[in-house]
């Protein structure tokens, strides 16, 4: 089976290269993987649905309900739990391995130009750039940093066997789902367990004791701080206080998910999950077990939290450690049954601005978190902090009709996003260009 899904990608590949002799033209319809621009379009969206919070309150919020400006509502309790359920977690494992895929088609594509693994590099090293100023300058919720560094360090696996790339990077997120499982874990133990507590250093169990207290007070100060006039003490604050996160996220982010994604989109693309190479029958039976079983596990996960009121450990064991592995299982689940949709759904109206949208990820992740400033800053509107989670979804719905309507629209007239003609431009050094 998988030696002949391996020289149908080969085939594949051949096609996937045919007539890209040159990079100054973007890929031709007939030439490009629908369903990445597809599901990538659709991914695009439902990551600003989950980060959405961080967004408009406190970045713990995100997380932790009681973090909210003035505390949250009921309602606020059962969005967060919704959106544990379907939302959190999932399209941020789709982004991943669809990034690892597309890390692997562009290589697949300077290969056949006689190009090397040196010209991918050079165009991480640009994705990193644009992800420490997204960091520093626009929201620290960044997560193309890190796709830099992990990318980075995946292109020494690039020639590796599909089967390797495969098992390799499941192995590494069960690893660091059973690290996650114990750190978080542990801390939930502790916190509510004296006997295991009395085990940890006196310094640690100080943390545990105040670490909640302190959260809300850094909460209240973050909110204070972005409902303030002034742009350039936010951008203070986040050179002076977040650079420990960053760093943190780079290291512990990337170890326990981010380089097992990669490498599982690059094997799922090798495979032919994206292109039909696989049995459609089998990806849509797989598909829906994996999307309604690692739903309905989660469930408990998300009532339990809510119903013992969202005490701070247990909050996070439930949503980094437990979610982490119910989450993957939905993730590969809805990119099975999105590449099934995925022909058919491209020639609507809808659909097509979809692959319009996906097709600009990079221009619309950034663009979002662009358009989002002076929504919420003090300095523009001021509403940080005054929406709740359900308005805060208000605020959604209108960025992504505008992310459809103008992705298509732009696409339309000019060859590439602006953000992806830029970085385009900056990979191979040149100026190509944009308007058709």
């Amino acid at each position: 089976m998988v030696g002949a899904t391996q020289d149908v990608n080969s085939a594949d590949a051949e096609m996937a290269a045919g007539g890209l002799v040159t990079p100054d033209q973007p890929v031709k319809r007939e030439n490009r993987i629908i369903s990445l621009d597809f599901i990538r379009g659709i991914a695009v969206l439902g990551i600003l649905f989950a980060n959405i919070t961080a967004f408009g309150q406190p970045f713990m919020a995100y997380f932790w309900p009681p973090a909210m400006t003035g505390g949250p509502t009921e309602m606020d309790q059962s969005v967060w739990v919704f959106q544990m359920i379907f939302v959190d977690f999932k399209f941020r494992i789709i982004f991943t391995v669809l990034f690892g895929a597309g890390l692997y088609l562009f290589m697949e594509r300077a290969w056949a130009r006689g190009s090397s693994r040196w010209l991918q590099f050079r165009r991480l090293l640009f994705l990193a750039m644009f992800g420490l100023i997204h960091y520093f300058l626009i929201w620290r919720g960044d997560i193309l940093t890190v796709y830099a560094l992990w990318g980075i360090i995946a292109l020494s696996m690039m020639k590796w066997k599909a089967k390797t790339q495969l098992i390799t990077g499941i192995v590494f997120y069960v690893i660091g789902s059973l690290l996650m499982l114990a750190i978080m874990g542990g801390n939930f133990a502790a916190a509510t367990n004296p006997e295991i507590a009395a085990n940890f250093p006196p310094e640690a169990q100080e943390q545990l004791t105040n670490a909640p207290k302190e959260i809300l007070v850094d909460s209240k100060a973050e909110t204070l701080l972005y409902s303030g006039d002034s742009y350039v003490a936010i951008v203070t604050d986040t050179v002076t206080n977040q650079v420990g996160n960053l760093i943190q996220e780079l290291i512990f982010v990337g170890l326990t998910e981010t380089l097992a994604l990669i490498l599982i989109g690059m094997a799922l693309y090798r495979y032919g999950f994206f292109s039909g190479a696989l049995n459609a029958a089998k990806m849509k039976r797989w598909g829906w077990i994996g999307v309604i079983g690692g739903s309905v596990l989660t469930v408990p996960f998300a009532l339990w939290t809510q119903g013992a009121g969202f005490p701070f450990f247990q909050t996070m064991f439930a949503f980094q450690a437990l979610l982490g592995i119910t989450a993957i299982f939905v993730s590969i689940g809805l990119m099975a049954l999105f590449v099934l949709w995925a022909p058919t759904a491209a020639d609507s109206w809808l659909g097509q601005r979809f692959v319009a949208a996906g097709r600009m990820a990079f221009s619309n992740y950034l663009g979002t978190s662009i358009i989002l400033m002076p929504v919420f800053h003090g300095w523009g509107l001021g509403l940080f902090g005054e929406f709740h989670r359900l308005e805060l979804f208000g605020v959604v719905a209108a960025v992504w009709v505008l992310m459809l309507l103008w992705s298509k629209w732009w696409l339309d007239r000019f060859r590439y996003g602006p953000l992806e003609w830029l970085w385009r431009c900056l990979t191979y050094l040149k100026v190509f260009p944009l308007k058709r």
